[in-house]
């Protein structure tokens, strides 16, 4: 399969190509090898989900619920509010178990030897920069609607737009901070894009650089490009939810005001001693 996958040659091409098209709408080569993972998607969770409800364990059940909690603990570590970040985790971890599956799949060899009307047919969903913008497009959508669930629509309007007169740093912070939002949205979609598709591109320059030794060289840019495709779904995803937890902190650099009314849980004498010197610490 590898030498065949060396001898097709070298067909590049920065977007999507369409095989044919359904009422109009064109199914292009990275919709269908996206279409492929999405059921391998699906396949392996509603089998670990069925398998664990039934009480039955196995090694590759154990491997998914190891994967899942320990993602699910990166989403507790870096957003500090738990309530939300039980709200993020579903989207969060689907999208870097997709996002992983839809990379993986472009490391299998032979995939750029099945063509149809001159086209290959599969081609990765993370190399389409369609997917990419449209995952961008709804983690930076649903940032914003946390953002006004914690300060509330005008709250989160502030955060960009304030009087230049009577504020002008914090107008000009906010100008920076709207930018911030398009740059780090565009970062996230094209990193991710500029990767999968150099990937796909190395490989085929390799296989069709060694020819007939391709069997000997390729495995091992392919284990490379395994591990790139685990660390860009997770650099996809953490930079996600550490964009979600800027937007719900306090911004302004506001300290509440202490609660007098209160009854302190420590009633030792070196608990009130400790009280004005972090005061004067903030």
């Amino acid at each position: 399969m590898m030498n065949q996958f060396a001898m097709t040659g070298i067909h590049i091409s920065l977007g999507a190509e369409t095989l044919f098209t359904v009422a109009g709408f064109p199914i292009t080569n990275a919709l269908v090898l996206g279409a492929i993972g999405l059921v391998i998607f699906l396949s392996i969770f509603l089998y670990v989900a069925g398998m664990i409800k039934r009480g039955k364990y196995n090694r590759f059940v154990g491997l998914v619920q190891w994967a899942f909690e320990g993602m699910l603990s990166a989403v507790d570590s870096v957003v500090p509010d738990k309530v939300v970040a039980r709200k993020i985790a579903p989207l969060s971890l689907t999208i870097f178990f997709f996002v992983l599956i839809s990379y993986w799949l472009s490391v299998i060899p032979g995939l750029g030897s099945i063509t149809y009307n001159g086209f290959p047919i599969f081609r990765s969903l993370a190399a389409d920069l369609n997917f990419t913008l449209a995952i961008m497009i709804i983690t930076m959508v649903m940032v914003q609607v946390y953002a006004i669930r914690r300060h509330g629509v005008f709250g989160n309007i502030g955060r960009y737009l304030r009087n230049p007169f009577k504020d002008p740093l914090g107008a000009f912070e906010g100008f920076l901070e709207l930018i911030g939002e398009v740059s780090r949205g565009l970062s996230l979609s094209l990193r991710l894009f500029g990767n999968c598709f150099a990937g796909e591109v190395l490989l085929l320059i390799i296989a069709v650089l060694t020819s007939y030794f391709s069997i000997a060289t390729l495995p091992f840019f392919m284990a490379f490009e395994l591990f790139i495709g685990l660390v860009q779904a997770y650099v996809f995803f953490i930079l996600s939810l550490i964009f979600t937890s800027l937007a719900i902190d306090i911004h302004g650099g506001t300290v509440p005001e202490p609660d007098h009314t209160a009854i302190p849980t420590d009633h030792s004498p070196s608990a009130h001693l400790a009280e004005p010197a972090v005061a004067v610490r903030e």
